[in-house]
């Protein structure tokens, strides 16, 4: 919403300021399209960005080599690259809607193992699956989970919710949370709640 907004200029701001920006555009196009796209946001200095599993092995392939060769511009840094797997808005019913037969956890381990094989650095998933994603695609295959909810919010359009700390005992290595820090009355302190939560996890707030 903010990029569609502002456009890059707040991404500049944050990365020369010294914040990690994680870019969640989710680009999802022809291969070539998706290339120029991934290009640019590496120029732009973010710390991740992803691109949607479902548009297929070309499209992930011509991704990663796009941001290979932008990263190695003189001053470059190299961004994670992470594929969207199954929205967690998304339930089985949904997926059968939409003529795939396998159920919401089997086609996130599938496009998570097509993932790894393209060689991008991991996955967007919900917590829920990262436990068997973890064992099927090892220790460092990253996951990143949306869908967080502290205990007693709003699920809001989500299917499939876990906490904050539950997520990083399911093996999640980075938390997307949205409105239950952007649509609290204070949001940095429902940041620090979140913080709070998962610092007897983690060993030390994040």
């Amino acid at each position: 919403e903010l990029f569609v907004r502002a456009g890059p200029e707040p991404v500049r701001w944050m990365v020369e300021r010294g914040f990690r920006v994680f870019l969640d555009l989710k680009f999802h196009d022809i291969p070539n399209t998706v290339a120029s796209a991934c290009a640019a946001a590496t120029r732009l200095g973010v710390a991740m960005l992803n691109v949607h599993a479902s548009g297929g092995r070309a499209m992930l392939l011509a991704a990663r080599e796009a941001v290979d060769r932008t990263a190695a511009e003189p001053g470059r840094g190299k961004p994670l690259l992470i594929a969207v797997t199954v929205l967690t808005s998304l339930s089985d019913a949904d997926l059968h809607e939409m003529g795939l037969t396998a159920t919401a956890a089997q086609h996130v381990v599938r496009l998570a193992q097509l993932t790894k094989d393209c060689g991008l650095d991991g996955v967007v998933c919900s917590a829920h699956e990262a436990a068997t994603l973890r064992a099927a695609c090892g220790e460092h295959f990253r996951l990143v989970t949306p869908g967080i909810r502290p205990a007693g919010a709003a699920k809001d359009d989500q299917a499939r919710i876990v906490t904050p700390a539950a997520a990083i005992r399911l093996g999640a290595d980075f938390l997307v949370v949205g409105r239950p820090i952007t649509q609290a009355p204070d949001p940095l302190a429902a940041l620090a709640a979140i913080n709070a939560s998962i610092a007897g996890v983690t060993g030390a707030a994040t």
